[in-house]
């Protein structure tokens, strides 16, 4: 009886907190919850005069027929190199980002750094990729201008397939790691000061409270995101893919996302390209599964 009582409690102190959160909620429930009955077609030949009901179901066929597509290997190739590539060099210069700015001690001068890293998460992927075509565009983009006012031939940047990871990679990293940092200087904000006098008290340089100290107390954020990226590795977004690619980088630009849209937008062919987003996310899942379990073994944070 007190356990309701004070719920009821809770609930009338709080219930405008709640209210705020629930056009969230409804949108979740909506736009992410609702449409995944939708996933059943990946398991029929669907048709939209039959519906969901009547279409004729064919079990497992268009997995099989994405597993043995010779395009299948290519795209499980570039999906995973660069989500793992944006991993690798991204997730690392974040935290770097996040530790050598903290060390700052000029106050206006880091809220200025900071602002600014802000800025390019705010510029729209349609706009990033025009600003990328302008830089790297042949011949008259300002990096080929630059390379034959010193006497070096222009590089088809865009056009040859070597340097589009790169491209794609560094201008993502450029546009994002300045609200990748919020969480991490958020942690570093809540830490008690006292812990950062008593390590300068002890001896502490400033390397040695950076690391001990300042890491330490970041860990268990480093963890969680890493987890949270490595679920998603495979789900890489269409738009900046398809913006920035072109026939000529298929082969290493060509990833899930744009195969389902050429497949099941361009082509109509739903249920086929319903199965290939089902299989991505399948692997995204059993990924996050193991990423998980090697977290709870090797440190004292994961996500259950």
């Amino acid at each position: 009886m007190a356990t309701k009582e004070a719920m009821k409690s809770y609930l009338k102190k709080n219930y405008i907190f709640y209210l705020m959160l629930l056009p969230a909620v409804t949108g979740y429930i909506v736009f992410c919850y609702l449409p995944m009955f939708g996933i059943v077609i990946a398991f029929q030949n669907f048709n939209f005069t039959q519906g969901y009901f009547k279409s004729p179901w064919v079990g497992l066929t268009h997995f099989i027929t994405f597993i043995n597509d010779r395009y299948f290997f290519r795209l499980l190739k570039n999906t995973f190199l660069l989500s793992f590539y944006s991993l690798l060099w991204g997730f690392p210069l974040v935290i770097l980002f996040t530790l050598f700015l903290n060390e700052i001690r000029t106050r206006w001068y880091k809220k200025l750094v900071q602002t600014i890293s802000y800025l390019p998460t705010f510029i729209s992927v349609v706009v990033l990729v025009s600003m990328t075509i302008l830089a790297f565009g042949y011949p008259s983009g300002i990096i080929n201008t630059v390379l034959q006012s010193m006497g070096v031939k222009p590089i088809e940047f865009l056009l040859e397939p070597r340097w589009f990871r790169s491209i794609f990679i560094s201008s993502g990293i450029w546009q994002n790691i300045g609200m990748n940092s919020i969480l991490y200087f958020a942690a570093i904000t809540s830490t008690d000061p006292q812990i950062f006098d008593a390590a300068i008290v002890d001896g502490a340089n400033r390397l040695k409270i950076m690391y001990h100290v300042t890491f330490a107390t970041i860990r268990p954020v480093i963890v969680i995101n890493l987890l949270l990226a490595i679920g998603s590795i495979l789900n890489l977004a269409l738009d900046k893919v398809y913006l920035l690619y072109n026939p000529l980088t298929y082969e290493v630009a060509d990833v899930f996302a744009t195969y389902v849209y050429r497949r099941g937008i361009i082509g109509a062919d739903y249920s086929y390209s319903t199965a290939v987003g089902l299989f991505n996310s399948v692997v995204a899942f059993v990924l996050l599964i193991f990423s998980n379990k090697a977290a709870k073994k090797f440190s004292d944070t994961s996500l259950w």
